[in-house]
């Protein structure tokens, strides 16, 4: 697991260090710089080889030009980006480049290291144009026993990506443009992930108890499978693919109560989006969901979250997730004394950096709670916890 990052000159980020849990919520206004946190710990991802903008997309980084990556504050500016992981004996850290000016397709590094026990396993600058688009991690990954820590970091780094949700991916009108298992990053494949946490219901009783709470979630449906068999239930004309989900509505009668993905709620969708990246053991070990809260009902989303916590904290799979969200209700469904899971605030201080500060329920927070009678979620919007929109 990830325990620290750094993150230095990168978009609105002038510099940051952020200590980790497994459940990471990042909320704040819109414009604030949640979504550069994720896209940072994705460049480094894609830093183990080489940087460019088919390694940024398979991780779904948003394209920029170069000059669009690069910090723009009056303060002076270091000339490289920076970026560091570390797990607990573990430290991978690069600098790096995109040009503005004659920018080329794969970005340079200036500065790679990795680090284990304190001890450099490499460590090079690079002064010169030679080997300078090409990153050594990936290399020295096939040199390492692949269950040492230092591998185990750089393949957490490698797998990691920022999954976004989009509805008519879901229902599988559209395809996604870039496929990754478990599930496409914008939430292609869900029937096949389904069908694969299936499979996985008799061997686990963990993921057993998960499809009931699905299922809780979603509260019209009585069950849900994917099915080749479809038409009866979706037009000819509607562009599907060959396998598609299916539920039962369970206040309907008869042959009358299916409803495949292209007719349920969009909510239903993205909770089994969540739950397939939450418990199926193909998903990355660390991955990053940005937006967590779209579409969702304030109960629905409280909820959610508070099973995703579980599912991530009680797994055996140990999985690292990050999240992005607007809607103070998910607040009320994280148990903040777990130090496994946190919650940050995000800001754009008076010099428009982005500062990111963990919340910890203080004495004078539960205190405050007690005497007003507020969840945690109005402590955020009355303005106690930091991270509300200046508007």
């Amino acid at each position: 697991m990830l325990k620290k990052i750094k993150i230095s000159s990168f978009k609105s980020i002038f510099a940051q260090e952020i200590s980790l849990g497994m459940m990471n919520v990042f909320i704040g206004a819109n414009g604030s710089g949640k979504s550069n946190i994720l896209e940072a710990i994705g460049v480094l991802s894609a830093a183990g080889g080489r940087v460019d903008d088919e390694a940024l997309q398979r991780r779904g980084i948003r394209l920029g030009t170069p000059k669009l990556y690069k910090s723009a504050f009056e303060e002076r500016i270091p000339s490289h980006i920076f970026f560091e992981a570390q797990t607990d004996v573990a430290k991978y850290s690069v600098s790096l480049d995109s040009p503005p000016i004659n920018p080329q397709p794969t970005w340079r590094y200036k500065t790679e290291q990795l680090v284990f026990n304190h001890e450099e396993i490499f460590s090079r600058v690079l002064r010169n144009i030679k080997n300078q688009e090409q990153g050594l991690a990936a290399l020295k990954l096939v040199e390492l026993d692949e269950n040492s820590e230092v591998a185990c970091l750089l393949n957490l780094l490698r797998n990691f990506a920022v999954y976004t949700p989009n509805t008519p991916v879901l229902r599988g009108i559209i395809p996604d443009q870039h496929t990754k298992e478990p599930v496409g990053l914008s939430g292609g494949r869900l029937a096949e992930a389904i069908k694969e946490l299936q499979n996985l219901v008799d061997k686990s009783e963990f993921i057993e108890d998960a499809f009931e709470d699905i299922l809780s979630l979603i509260d019209w449906a009585g069950s849900f499978d994917t099915t080749y068999s479809v038409s009866t239930i979706l037009s000819s004309s509607v562009a599907r693919p060959r396998k598609v989900i299916r539920f039962t509505d369970r206040f309907m009668q008869g042959k009358n109560n299916y409803l495949t993905a292209y007719d349920a709620s969009e909510g239903a969708l993205y909770i089994l989006f969540c739950a397939v990246l939450a418990l199926l053991p193909s998903s990355p070990k660390c991955l990053a969901i940005d937006n967590l809260d779209q579409t969702l009902n304030p109960r629905l989303i409280l909820n959610l979250t508070r099973l995703l916590c579980k599912w991530i904290t009680e797994s055996n799979d140990r999985r690292q997730i990050f999240v992005t969200v607007h809607n103070p209700a998910v607040l009320d469904g994280l148990s903040l004394q777990d130090v496994r899971i946190r919650l940050f605030t995000v800001d754009r201080n008076n010099r428009g950096h982005t500062e990111v500060s963990r919340v910890v329920i203080t004495k004078e927070l539960l205190e405050l709670s007690k005497e007003k009678g507020w969840p945690l979620s109005r402590l955020w919007v009355m303005g106690h916890l930091g991270g509300v929109p200046n508007v």
